[in-house]
């Protein structure tokens, strides 16, 4: 089950808001999910790029 979602505002150029509403309506999905994906892509990207460094950082010089 998915968890219920939560509140929150968000200000949009007026640009990339109507970009987002066109793809939304060529997509068949709602303004939400799409902007649910990107930030919930964005936090998958910093996560990994996180791990990467994390694991980089516990190399020794011998290993670089």
């Amino acid at each position: 089950m998915a968890t219920p979602a939560k509140h929150a505002t968000i200000y949009l150029d007026s640009i990339v808001h109507k970009t987002l509403k066109l793809k939304a309506v060529e997509t068949s999905r709602s303004v939400f999910d799409l902007e649910n994906e990107a930030v919930s892509e964005g936090l998958t990207e910093d996560i990994e790029a996180l791990a990467a460094f994390d694991e980089w950082s516990k190399e020794t010089p011998a290993q670089l």
